[in-house]
């Protein structure tokens, strides 16, 4: 278990956390969002015993990182963003650094070594050097560092950067497994459908306060909307008028009137009952069902960031989920 209680820290006179609180418990994952400078490197940073808190307290599987650091790290797992890797040696050579450092035993390594390196597709270039490898490959090797020694709970900092689609599903998969094995996973991601495969409790942190949580569909249905669209041949129908007028409605292109709306079939009904003789010019109607991505926007323009981030990343047209219904 990850407990982590009322957690500070300034550098100077920026503050950078202000009373953060989480756990994570055996068997969970959960997922950290925010923009960058949200504080989620400092987090972590701090949990690895790397940066010292201003106060709070954590604790890495019931053993506080300030006055047992040595103890709490063997017990943690930890894959920053930033790869780290030493490119000279082969990637065998890499994990057998790394798993003596961590204390895993000479007579078990190489068994955790071929075992680790099998689950995460890593196995056919153990002899090649690190900086011979694909960024794809370099990043599954420094997530295979971090489990060689069973960690009791594991910190994911973009961990599928630069990763294809197979290699991405392989370590989803793979997070999974280990949280359903008992493990405690901090998943922290800028690709928000990867939270929602991997059925996470959701913090969404900017600057440096926690401003939700919850299960994703939780999250969902208590700050997003459904939204229905509406495309004609030409402009918008002036009898719309009043629907162009609602909060967060918008016309695009000058032929595409959406509107949210937590009741998609009632507006519809309305929509069509007023269009008239206009409806010979309608083309389409949509319903666009909510999603991470919707609550995830409106809980940060909520916190007055109308950009909370360039990085997030969220399907394309082609998956996002909704239906034509006209």
């Amino acid at each position: 278990m990850l407990e982590i209680h009322d957690l500070n820290k300034s550098y100077g006179k920026k503050k950078v956390l202000t009373g953060v609180d989480l756990t994570v418990r055996p068997g969970e994952v959960l997922g950290l969002l925010g923009p960058n400078g949200a504080g989620k490197t400092t987090t972590a940073s701090i949990v690895a015993g790397l940066t010292a808190a201003d106060s709070g307290t954590v604790r890495v599987a019931g053993i506080d990182i300030r006055t047992q650091p040595r103890q709490a790290r063997r017990r943690l797992g930890l894959a920053p963003q930033e790869l780290g890797v030493y490119p000279i040696l082969t990637a065998r050579e890499n994990m057998e650094f790394f798993g003596r450092l961590m204390g895993v035993g000479r007579t078990e390594l190489p068994a955790r070594i071929a075992e680790v390196a099998e689950r995460l597709g890593i196995t056919p270039f153990l002899g090649t050097r690190a900086h011979n490898l694909s960024g794809g490959q370099q990043r599954r090797l420094h997530t295979a560092l971090a489990l060689l020694h069973r960690p009791e709970v594991l910190w994911l900092d973009e961990p599928t950067v630069g990763a294809d689609v197979t290699a991405r599903q392989d370590l989803l998969t793979e997070v999974r497994g280990l949280a359903d094995s008992g493990a405690a996973v901090v998943y922290a991601t800028h690709y928000l459908p990867e939270l929602e495969v991997l059925g996470a409790r959701v913090v969404v942190l900017h600057h440096g306060r926690i401003l939700a949580e919850g299960y994703a569909p939780e999250l969902v249905e208590r700050y997003a909307k459904s939204a229905v669209s509406l495309e004609f041949s030409d402009s918008v129908p002036e009898g719309l008028g009043a629907w162009r007028g609602l909060p967060g409605a918008t016309v695009t292109d000058g032929r595409v009137l959406t509107v949210p709306t937590g009741s998609p079939g009632q507006l519809l009904a309305q929509l069509f009952a007023t269009l008239g003789g206009d409806a010979d010019r309608l083309l389409s109607a949509e319903v666009h069902h909510p999603n991470l991505e919707n609550a995830y926007l409106a809980i940060m323009a909520a916190a007055g960031d109308s950009d909370p981030d360039d990085d997030i990343v969220v399907p394309d047209a082609a998956e996002r989920s909704s239906d034509v219904v006209a």
